[in-house]
């Protein structure tokens, strides 16, 4: 195999163009059977291996840099930079990352993994390497959908006018996660089917190249004036009247094509965009047809494409999905927006039964928030639906445009606390915090299923800013029993003892529900309560838990600076000093990639890790230090 001889850059320029598109499809082959043991992102890697090889083939890595938007789609750069031995535990505790991580590679030039990044980055890179009198290429791979993003376009205009060489290149797969929309989407879709001018320029420059002397000067001259032909011909000149050099589209599965296309880029010495089509989930079958599904995967059967193992019942994002398009049939004011992400926020159900009330801008979530904001302002009730380390990019928009004017718009935060092997980019653990400091936001957290439904009908009538964070995965359906009606600001007591109390929110209450289990079978139960509101906290229940209990230990997927434990501790300590507060949260720290169950037990907030905490820290437990645990 061509593949097992890849040692790095050098070993792909010295391939045949022939043995280049073996090399793909061995790429090709590698990513399915990697992906389907551990799961990643499939479909946006299968569609630039080709791209990928010819920027090996052209350019001098690592000493050029390559900046990949969001950073999903750079496995073959990975494999092409020596760590194919790695894929073994890609996106594994302690393995290889799914993104470019500096630390992992010289030849990873800058930390991705949110969206519309990377010509700010690239550029800056530039600006220091021309600050610094140095000579290498930067290279910018941002996806059409990434051009949604507001902050591509300050880049863009930032770009223009420079007088060094900076290649982007736009891969242009019609796709983001969802399929794309917006005036962007539309504008490239012009250029796509622009076929009349490419024709016209090859076959134009092929055929003065076959007239002897004068032909190949001919050509030169006519490319100085390419601008003014490309002005008549070509439909729209967003980039070059923004003083960047438009190449293409190119076939972004021809290498040969591509090689030279980046070579031709190379030689500039101003800014360049290459317009490469590429085809998402190219070379596997059920990705091609389904390149959202392949998105992100789990492990799956590489025959059929299907998902191996099942969930033990509906997801969170499911729960939160048909209870909104129930709320929805009875409420016609009732809209959704997310950004560029139906499927994954669970609105997609929601947009097929009220195509007209939903919204969906595109990777854009400033404009989301805002957008809500005056969609709330209009006398609509606006669902944004969005994963949580991506609505932090709206804090301001949440801050200014929603709270200041006590608007409201409630923020459904999927993805909430850990995530897992995404890593550092995508763990939900800063919600409770930047939510929480803004006034006027109401923050809740349910404890299972039924507690979701039961927000999001509080949130319909609502009439202030309220969020609504839940986590991945499976919703819990434990502690059913227990289903006391939404108030404001209140709290669930579910069991209620003396001496110890937990006092857990959201993820947490089922792990407070197993440690309550634990020392209950040592004989010391606890006090167990469902905080339900992070903001604002239940105080009258924190001044009854004060009569007599000597320790409340407070429980959260979230990092301690400004969550929902330093609120209770900062209470407790000016109300009622006597009372002993732990706080039990993640650490104030990035959490790299691994498999969820491992991160808590890690990061010492599983129930195990958290009990034997406890165990060391209260007096009222030290007795059972180096007993065995109880048996289930």
């Amino acid at each position: 195999m061509i593949l097992d001889k890849i040692k790095g850059p050098e070993s792909v320029r010295k391939l045949t163009y022939g043995q280049m598109k073996i090399l793909a499809e061995e790429i090709r082959k590698f990513l399915i059977e990697k992906t389907s043991r551990h799961g990643g992102h499939l479909a946006s890697n299968l569609g630039v291996v080709e791209l990928t090889i010819a920027m090996y083939r052209v350019f001098d890595f690592p000493r050029d840099k390559v900046v990949w938007d969001v950073g999903h789609q750079s496995y073959t750069h990975k494999i092409l930079s020596g760590r194919m031995s790695g894929f073994d535990e890609l996106r594994q505790y302690g393995g290889i990352s799914g993104f470019p991580k500096r630390r992992e590679s010289e030849y990873d030039a800058f930390d991705t993994g949110h969206s519309s990044t990377s010509i700010s980055a690239a550029l800056g890179l530039a600006q220091a390497r021309d600050l610094l009198g140095e000579d290498y290429k930067i290279i910018s791979v941002i996806g059409d959908g990434a051009l949604t993003g507001g902050m591509a376009y300050e880049a863009l205009n930032n770009v223009s006018g420079r007088k060094t060489n900076f290649i982007i290149i736009l891969n242009d797969n019609n796709m983001s996660i969802s399929r794309n929309v917006g005036g962007i989407h539309n504008y490239l879709t012009q250029i796509r089917a622009a076929e009349s001018y490419n024709t016209l320029k090859e076959n134009t420059k092929e055929a003065l190249n076959r007239i002897p002397v004068l032909g190949s000067g001919m050509v030169e001259k006519i490319t100085r004036t390419k601008n003014s032909i490309k002005q008549l011909v070509i439909p729209g000149m967003y980039f070059e009247n923004m003083g960047i050099t438009y190449l293409g589209p190119v076939d972004g599965h021809n290498i040969e094509s591509l090689v030279r296309i980046l070579r031709e880029a190379s030689k500039l010495s101003h800014p360049v965009l290459i317009h490469v089509l590429t085809q998402k989930g190219r070379g596997y079958k059920p990705a091609e047809e389904r390149p959202d599904i392949f998105h992100g995967v789990g492990a799956f059967d590489i025959m059929t494409g299907k998902p191996l193992g099942g969930k033990a019942g509906p997801s969170y994002t499911k729960v939160f999905s048909d209870t909104l398009c129930r709320l929805a049939r009875k409420n016609k004011r009732i809209v959704g927006v997310t950004a560029a992400m139906p499927d994954g926020t669970g609105l997609s159900a929601f947009a097929k039964a009220f195509p007209d009330r939903f919204f969906d801008v595109g990777i854009a979530e400033q404009h989301a928030v805002t957008s809500a904001a005056g969609m709330a302002a209009g006398g609509l009730k606006p669902f944004v639906a969005v994963y949580s380390s991506f609505l932090q990019r709206g804090f301001d928009q949440i801050m200014m445009d929603v709270c200041l004017q006590a608007l409201p718009v409630v923020f459904c935060i999927d993805r909430a606390g850990l995530v897992g092997a995404d890593g550092e980019t995508h763990q939900g653990i800063l919600d409770l915090t930047y939510m929480s400091a803004i006034p006027g936001m109401t923050v809740m957290a349910p404890k299972n299923r039924w507690e979701l439904e039961s927000m999001l009908e509080y949130a319909a009538s609502f009439d202030l800013p309220l969020a609504i964070r839940y986590p991945r995965g499976t919703a819990y359906q434990g502690l059913a029993e227990f289903n006391a009606p939404v108030v404001y600001g209140k709290s669930e007591i579910l069991y209620e003892e003396e001496t110890l109390a937990l006092v857990a929110v959201g993820s947490m209450v089922s792990t407070a529900e197993h440690i309550r289990d634990k020392l209950k079978k040592t004989g010391r139960p606890c006090t167990l309560v469902n905080g339900r509101f992070i903001k604002p906290i239940d105080t009258d229940m924190l001044d009854r838990l004060a009569g007599n209990h000597s320790c409340i230990v407070t429980l959260e997927e979230n990092v301690k600076r400004g969550g929902f434990g330093e609120q209770v501790l900062s209470y407790m300590e000016e109300k009622h000093p006597q009372v002993k507060v732990i706080c039990i949260t993640l650490p104030d720290a990035y959490v790299e990639h691994g498999d969820v169950t491992l991160l808590r037990s890690v990061l010492g907030i599983d129930s195990d890790s958290i009990l034997k905490k406890l165990i060391s820290e209260l007096p009222c437990l030290q007795d059972l230090a180096g007993q065995e645990e109880p048996e289930e």
